[in-house]
């Protein structure tokens, strides 16, 4: 049976007491290059005008999205993941995405795991895949989810999970959960329209919601530092897609001052909105760009 294309009777099999309406097939195949997956829009913090009543929410994990294709489990960007064999056995026969997690604040340790050749198979036994969505689903998103937690209850894994999901109540609510969170180290809330069907684009049926917002930009220069920064780089002047020039000083760490990003260099970078001048306001350093 090809793994990689889904039809009727292949979803019928897999997701067995399952009343959805699946596709007689899915409208592409699933193949080792950049998947065509469903991407976030931003949700404002100060200005949330989106009707959230169909909504569920949950933790954004400060992971690597994952694409596990029936065969093989890649980036967002469509990249190999070396993960052990026994990890992938855990893995569905059918296309999922999820975040490849480790913990709160253990981004780079994750980070610097995934990009292995060789799998480190004592730490690989850390890692969690925290399944959100059926990409190759036609259905809604509550069907989808629905039979994403049969196929985990019928098959449970060791490695292999549920990312936790609430019923959106209240804007209020909403906001006193994100500042919970993020005072606890999570990095933002993701939300998803009970309704919506997936998109392969940016869509407001997947909406993230941070407190903050996140961008890259390249490195063009250095700033001396001062005082205690003196002999060390102070800032790193950056610009990002739009063109404008900007520094970053904040949230470098001292090993990040003496052995800077490189110039050409892509980093992520948070800010709290834009100055009249269309600079980001705050712009805080957070890592290096890693696609």
């Amino acid at each position: 049976m090809n793994t990689t294309l889904i039809t009727r009777a292949f979803f019928s099999a897999v997701l067995v007491q399952s009343t959805l309406t699946l596709p007689s097939t899915v409208g592409y195949a699933f193949a080792d290059h950049q998947p065509p997956l469903q991407l976030a829009e931003t949700l404002d913090v100060a200005d949330i005008d989106v009707d959230l009543s169909r909504y569920y929410y949950a933790e954004k994990l400060d992971g690597v999205r994952g694409f596990w294709n029936g065969q093989s489990l890649l980036t967002r960007q469509g990249n190999p993941i070396q993960a052990p064999e026994w990890f992938l056995d855990q893995l569905p026969w059918f296309p999922v995405e999820g975040e490849l997690w480790l913990g709160r604040g253990l981004f780079d340790e994750l980070s610097g795991l995934v990009r292995q050749q060789t799998p480190d198979d004592h730490e690989w036994r850390k890692v969690r895949f925290m399944l959100f969505d059926l990409p190759g689903h036609a259905g809604r998103f509550v069907d989808r989810r629905s039979a994403l937690e049969n196929w985990v209850r019928l098959h449970p894994r060791d490695n292999v999970h549920l990312v936790e999901l609430h019923r959106y109540q209240s804007n209020d609510q909403l906001l006193d959960t994100l500042e919970q969170w993020q005072s606890d180290g999570a990095e933002g809330i993701m939300l998803y329209n009970g309704d919506g069907y997936y998109h392969s684009r940016r869509s407001q049926d997947l909406l993230k919601l941070k407190g903050y917002q996140d961008d890259e930009a390249v490195v063009v220069g250095y700033l001396p530092g001062k005082g205690k920064y003196e002999g060390v780089v102070g800032s790193l002047l950056v610009k990002n897609s739009e063109g404008v020039q900007f520094k970053v000083g904040s949230g470098l760490t001292d090993n990040d001052r003496a052995n800077p990003p490189d110039i050409g260099a892509t980093i992520t970078y948070r800010y709290n909105g834009l100055t009249t001048y269309g600079k980001p306001r705050f712009a805080r350093y957070e890592r290096l760009y890693r696609p």
